[in-house]
């Protein structure tokens, strides 16, 4: 049974305060929004100038981000903190981008700075919201993961192995917190409607020499599914079911480790439980 507070005898005004990042457009737009209709205060982050003043103009409290700049995450803190009197009760990371390209096509500089937005920028957050939460002796530190967190398919390596980087640098912060108060969850979404494909082609068009690489034919094929906006199901949800799990994250007196998120990806941990890895690996190198 979901509750507002932080412990069985919590009160409704208590779990009410949230940084929401990456919430321009798709998960965090939606969510962002959902959150304020359900009471919460919200502090949203975004890049771009419009971007921020349509949060504004929603009511919601909207921020410059990037997680690729230090000086932007202190200042996030510093201001929310001011306004709530150095209380904040949650945290969602969300924004994030997704390189694609095949390894051997990657450079370093683009896995680099893959990391620096999808990884080090999450750390740096989630590290100077925790004096916060630990002086209020409460928090949720909720993290928008991926399946690819949890398995792999070929032309995502960057990105998979940021994701595989926050399941574990966050699960062993869950394994360190408890008892504290301070709840740790990662929900792991498969394909959901959101920018993330339009979005990831500008990175391939900038890093990866497609034409002059080995795997230009491959290539082709996920160009036009770029250029499409990413792949096309009736098992593709919009971003409500992942504030479902977030929801639940924030609100639960027993908040889950994991909240793996949308058909796709509950079939996929299925088969990674129950196949060999050859064949798994087989399997999902097809649906490339």
């Amino acid at each position: 049974m979901a509750t507002l507070g932080r412990t069985t005898n919590s009160t409704a005004e208590e779990l009410r305060s949230i940084i929401v990042t990456g919430a321009s457009s798709g998960i965090g737009a939606y969510c962002a929004r959902a959150l304020k209709a359900d009471g919460w205060r919200v502090f949203a982050t975004a890049r771009k100038p419009d971007d921020i003043a349509a949060l504004e103009a929603d009511g919601i409290e909207a921020f410059y981000l990037d997680y690729r700049e230090g000086e932007s995450i202190e200042a996030l803190v510093a201001s929310v903190l001011e306004r709530t009197g150095g209380r904040l009760d949650a945290l969602f990371n969300n924004g994030a981008y997704g390189q694609p390209g095949a390894v051997e096509d990657l450079p370093v500089a683009a896995l680099r700075e893959q990391f620096e937005a999808n990884v080090f920028g999450w750390h740096d957050l989630t590290r100077r919201v925790m004096p916060a939460m630990r002086r209020q002796g409460h928090g949720r530190l909720v993290h928008c993961s991926s399946i690819l967190g949890l398995t792999p398919v070929p032309f995502r390596g960057a990105y998979a192995a940021s994701k595989h980087a926050i399941e574990g640098l966050m699960l062993c912060m869950h394994q360190e917190l408890q008892g504290s108060g301070i709840h740790v969850s990662l929900i792991e979404p498969g394909p959901v409607t959101s920018k993330i494909a339009s979005n990831g082609l500008v990175w391939f068009l900038k890093n990866i020499d497609y034409e002059n690489s080995v795997h230009r034919l491959a290539y082709k094929a996920q160009l036009e599914r770029l250029r499409a906006g990413g792949s096309t199901s009736r098992l593709k949800p919009g971003p409500e079911v992942v504030y479902a799990a977030l929801r639940h994250a924030l609100l639960s007196r027993r908040p889950r480790p994991h909240y793996v998120v949308t058909v796709p990806a509950r079939i996929g941990v299925v088969l990674k439980r129950v196949l060999p890895a050859s064949m798994l690996y087989r399997l999902l190198a097809k649906r490339a």
